[in-house]
C-alpha cells in the first residue's frame, strides 16, 4: 500500500513544514516583512491543500482496490467480447500528459478497429468506431481498465480528463492549470456537457475544478457520471464521433 501513496501526499505535507521553517526564521529574524498572522495564514492554507490531496488519494485508492475486485469478472468478459468482435489487442495503451504535465501511460479498453487507408494512415474514427465499440463508450465501459492508472497514482477518480500529449503547448496559461491536479476517470467537465461542449467550456469547467477540489465535490460528481452515463448524455460532439482535435486558441 505505501508505494502507491507516492510522492504527491509526501510533497504536500513537506512543503507546509518547509514554509513553516522559513515563516518562523522570517518572524524571529525579521525577515522579509511577514507577520505572524500573515505566517499562521499561509501556513493554514498549506496544511489543508496537503490535507486535501491526502483524503482524496486514500479515497482513491480505496474505490478504485475495491472497484477492481468487484468488477473483475465484468471486466474479463468485456474483453473476451472485443476480442471476439474488434480481435487483438483487447487494451489500448497511449501516454498521456498528467500531473504537473509528467507523461505516464493511461490505459483503456479498445473501442475501434485498426483499419487503415492503402498509405498506411488509420481511418477516421467516426468509420472505425463500430457498434459494440460505440456501445462500450456510450456507457464508459471502455475507462474501467483506467482503474489501474488510479490505483497506481497516474490518474484519480475525478480530475480533469488526461488529453494528448501534442495539446500541451497550445495551452493558455490558464488552461495549462488543468495539470495542477491528477487527470481523472470523469470531472467537472464530464458531468457539465462531456463531449457535447467547446474546448474552452470544457478547459474553464476543468479548472474551476482545480481551484475548488475537495472530497465531496469529488463524490457528487461520481454521482452525476453514474447518471450521466445511464442516460447516455453529452457522448458525441456535433458532426464527430466523439470530440473534435483541439488546435489552440483562435
Amino acid at each position: 500500500m505505501l508505494p502507491l501513496l507516492d510522492l504527491g501526499l509526501l510533497r504536500a505535507l513537506t512543503r507546509a513544514w518547509d514554509f513553516f521553517e522559513l515563516a518562523d526564521l522570517r518572524v524571529n529574524w525579521g525577515l522579509g516583512g511577514i507577520t505572524p498572522q500573515l505566517a499562521r495564514n499561509e501556513l493554514v492554507n498549506e496544511f489543508e491543500l496537503g490535507g486535501v490531496i491526502f483524503v482524496k488519494r486514500l479515497f482513491d485508492i480505496f474505490v478504485s482496490g475495491v472497484a477492481l475486485v468487484l468488477l473483475f469478472v465484468p471486466m474479463i468478459f468485456i474483453g473476451w467480447k472485443i476480442r471476439q468482435k474488434l480481435g487483438s489487442p483487447i487494451f489500448f495503451t497511449q501516454l498521456r500528459p498528467g500531473l504537473n504535465g509528467q507523461v505516464f501511460e493511461m490505459i483503456k479498453f479498445r473501442s475501434m478497429t485498426s483499419e487503415q487507408t492503402l498509405d498506411g494512415q488509420l481511418l477516421p474514427d467516426s468509420e472505425r468506431l463500430t457498434h459494440f465499440g460505440r456501445f462500450l463508450r456510450d456507457y464508459s465501459l471502455d475507462e474501467l481498465p483506467e482503474l489501474w492508472n488510479v490505483l497506481k497514482g497516474d490518474m484519480s477518480l475525478v480530475g480533469p480528463r488526461p488529453l494528448l500529449k501534442q495539446y500541451l503547448p497550445l495551452y493558455s496559461p490558464e488552461q495549462a492549470r488543468r495539470h495542477e491536479v491528477r487527470p481523472g476517470i470523469t470531472g467537472w467537465a464530464q458531468v457539465n456537457g462531456r463531449n457535447s461542449i467547446s474546448w474552452d467550456d470544457k478547459f474553464a469547467l476543468d479548472v474551476w475544478y482545480v481551484d475548488h477540489k475537495n472530497l465531496w465535490l469529488d463524490i457528487r460528481i461520481l454521482w452525476l457520471t453514474v447518471r450521466k452515463v445511464l442516460a447516455r448524455d453529452g457522448i458525441n460532439a456535433a458532426g464527430d464521433a466523439t470530440m473534435p482535435k483541439f488546435t489552440g486558441n483562435q
